[in-house]
């Protein structure tokens, strides 16, 4: 080999961690492939010496620049928790900086009630189906009266008959969190199917514990356990009770973890959508569409309160029982990112708009330290 195109294999070489590991690799490497003259070794062995330097040099820069990342990554640690800490709430946050790795962790293996965020490993079992041949997303299915619910969503203030396929429920039971598509596309897919899936995928903390309707009822049952008998259409009609002693019951039964609508932890609901991103769980068609339709949710006044004014697009899902708690866990694409943000505010005693105002700056704050 001539010495020339093995100083070209020399420079193209990544640098080990350890210079002096480096040259004694390289200088091994030179003794195989160059062993023709001393004058070609003293050649090599002058450019090898010059690439040590430039190896020192180079790492040394490296660990400044790593130290002070680590400095950054503190301090953004440090806000955070005291922005979690003012709040008069149970919470919790997992973020990640997707190109670096990067990790902000306050109680992050704490379980947590989602509310409506578990509404994400649902969509991912249709998407699944839908894959499969089990399910077909393109397929229409009729909203009868027994399927209205309260609470989030569009399709209850609708007559009876609307006729959507699966693709328009899943999206609608994540862009406006939609009670009466979330418990049919449940249905259509199967609570133990989730349940399973998450199990499968590693994700022990994480669990679909019931459908929206048997929550409400669990509401009512709360106010006369005679209640358990209502239909899911009686306890539509129903309502909400709304007498002097409802509040103080829905505090207590928020903070119930055995009537908690899942479970999850922000370390698990923050990998989950990394997974998502990675396409993971789906083909990438698939994944871009689940991010696309995450990408279009309305609202707005927790994650993206602040940064989707500074040109940063978040996919992201909520979980709501105002004022009690507010979650809200999705992926900042921006320049320099994207990032993973998991937030979770249970059992909340303050100001609910604070508590929104809050999870807007800490997304804001993650922007800003992980450009």
């Amino acid at each position: 080999m001539r010495p020339a195109h093995a100083e070209h294999i020399f420079l193209s070489l990544p640098l080990l961690a350890n210079p002096s590991t480096s040259i004694v690799f390289c200088k091994t490497l030179l003794a195989f492939l160059c062993p023709e003259t001393n004058a070609m070794k003293w050649q090599l062995n002058a450019t090898l010496s010059a690439l040590l330097l430039v190896s020192i040099a180079s790492c040394s820069g490296e660990a400044g620049v790593s130290s002070e990342q680590e400095t950054l990554s503190d301090s953004l640690q440090s806000r955070i928790a005291a922005r979690l800490d003012g709040l008069d709430a149970i919470s919790s946050i997992y973020a990640k900086h997707i190109p670096t790795g990067r990790e902000i962790a306050v109680r992050a293996d704490l379980p947590m009630n989602t509310l409506s965020v578990i509404k994400i490993p649902v969509m991912i079992q249709a998407f699944q189906d839908n894959a499969s041949g089990r399910l077909d997303l393109g397929e229409r299915y009729t909203v009868g009266p027994n399927d209205m619910r309260r609470g989030s969503g569009l399709i209850q203030t609708f007559e009876h008959g609307l006729n959507p396929t699966l693709r328009s429920l899943v999206t609608q039971m994540i862009i406006t969190s939609d009670n009466t598509a979330t418990d049919m596309v449940i249905k259509a897919v199967g609570l133990d199917r989730v349940n399973a899936l998450l199990q499968e995928e590693g994700f022990s903390q994480t669990r679909l514990k019931a459908t929206t309707g048997d929550l409400f009822r669990e509401v009512w049952v709360l106010d006369d356990p005679e209640n358990a008998r209502m239909s899911d259409r009686e306890v539509f009609e129903a309502g909400f009770p709304d007498d002097d002693a409802a509040a103080t019951r829905s505090f207590t039964f928020e903070g119930d973890s055995t009537s908690w609508l899942g479970r999850t932890t922000a370390r698990e609901m923050a990998s989950l959508l990394e997974q998502i991103l990675n396409a993971e769980l789906a083909d990438e068609e698939a994944s871009a569409e689940m991010i696309s339709i995450l990408t279009r949710q309305f609202y707005t006044s927790r994650l993206p309160q602040r940064v989707r004014l500074q040109g940063v697009s978040v996919a992201h899902k909520t979980g709501d029982w105002p004022p009690i708690a507010g979650n809200d866990v999705g992926i900042l694409f921006y320049e320099g990112g994207p990032s993973i943000v998991s937030v979770f505010t249970n059992q909340n005693t303050g100001d609910f708009f604070d508590l929104e105002a809050t999870l807007g700056l800490i997304a804001e704050d993650i922007v800003e330290a992980w450009r």
